[in-house]
């Protein structure tokens, strides 16, 4: 326990360490963000550094390696997904900052270098024997297995999760608090396997768990440490380099363990902000009429009113809730 615990505080210090000269360095660099012409209710933000991700990046890359020890194949494999989304992230922002581009990366380019590394850990999951193509079935607590339909499966909850995670990277601190209550509940549920596996005596595939909770909470060491530069009124924003790289992460962590339905369940929030995106463009499509004032639900709460923190807040508490009942539908 004690080295869980140290490695969510040394993340959290390397990301205030490094938070401040990275910022300055983003400022130097002239990575400033630029608003969108109808986002009006953030053009007060226009400028502010981008590309902050960077700062929880590198944290959870010093926690881990680390305090990471033994068998952390699945881990390794996590990490690396992790980096890859942030890669491409921080591609498509080092085009907005250097071509003034603001849309960054084309649409097909985003999706064909997305879909590559899902492909690719899709093939690593289904191909390894610590996971296979068996999915844990949270309600019935009982693993199905689905033979080749877990390939397409698996593919389409990456692609999904991480663009889920982009999209409700709107607000200052919105991504960030919502993933740091989503890893603490994904970190529980790790915490239970390992215990299990280790209780069973499947040491290798307990270390394996282990170091997947290590992971778990040096990226959330990271992630607290940029909210104290990210939180409203927010002096740096993760940018696409930190909200695939987080995107990646949610995804990966619970897939390693067979059980996708946490993504769809702690990550409540994140799946609301797809579906209000869809729903706001197939409206607009079929009816010539919008149904939110603003797709993503973050910017059509604030249309209505609410701050910033006050939305932030109740994203937070409804992660948790949804949460607090996956942990209750586990263990009674």
């Amino acid at each position: 326990m004690s080295r869980l615990i140290a490695t969510f505080i040394v993340s959290l210090i390397v990301g205030l360490s490094v938070g401040v000269p990275i910022i300055f360095f983003l400022k130097k660099l002239k990575a400033r963000q630029n608003i969108l012409c109808y986002v009006t209710q953030h053009k007060a933000k226009q400028g502010i550094p981008t590309m902050g991700g960077i700062i929880f990046i590198l944290a959870t890359t010093v926690g881990f390696f680390l305090f990471s020890k033994g068998q952390k194949h699945l881990a390794v494999v996590s990490y690396v997904v992790f980096l890859t989304y942030g890669l491409i992230g921080l591609l498509d922002d080092g085009i907005k900052v250097i071509l003034k581009r603001n849309l960054g990366l084309k649409a097909y380019q985003k999706v064909f270098s997305q879909s590559i590394v899902a492909a690719l850990v899709t093939y690593y999951c289904y191909t390894s024997d610590l996971i296979g193509d068996g999915i844990y079935l949270i309600v019935f607590d009982r693993t199905i297995t689905l033979s080749w339909w877990y390939i397409p499966l698996c593919f389409l909850i990456f692609i999904a999760t991480t663009n889920a995670v982009n999209l409700t990277d709107g607000l200052d601190g919105l991504a960030g608090s919502v993933s740091v209550v989503y890893f603490l509940f994904v970190g529980i549920v790790l915490y239970l396997n390992y215990k299990i596996k280790r209780d069973l005596g499947m040491t290798f595939v307990a270390e394996e768990y282990y170091n997947l909770l290590v992971l778990c909470l040096a990226c959330m060491g990271g992630i607290v440490a940029f909210l104290a530069f990210n939180t409203s009124k927010a002096t740096v924003f993760m940018g696409d380099t930190g909200s695939l790289a987080l995107g990646g992460m949610c995804c990966v962590l619970p897939m390693m363990i067979k059980n996708p339905f946490l993504i769809a369940v702690v990550g409540i929030m994140f799946v609301v902000s797809v579906i209000s995106v869809i729903i706001q463009v197939a409206s607009f499509k079929l009816r010539k009429k919008r149904v939110f004032l603003m797709a993503p639900l973050h910017h059509h709460l604030e249309m209505k009113g609410l701050s910033e923190s006050k939305i932030v807040a109740i994203y937070c508490i409804i992660t948790a809730i949804c949460g607090a009942i996956m942990l209750i539908a586990i263990t009674v």
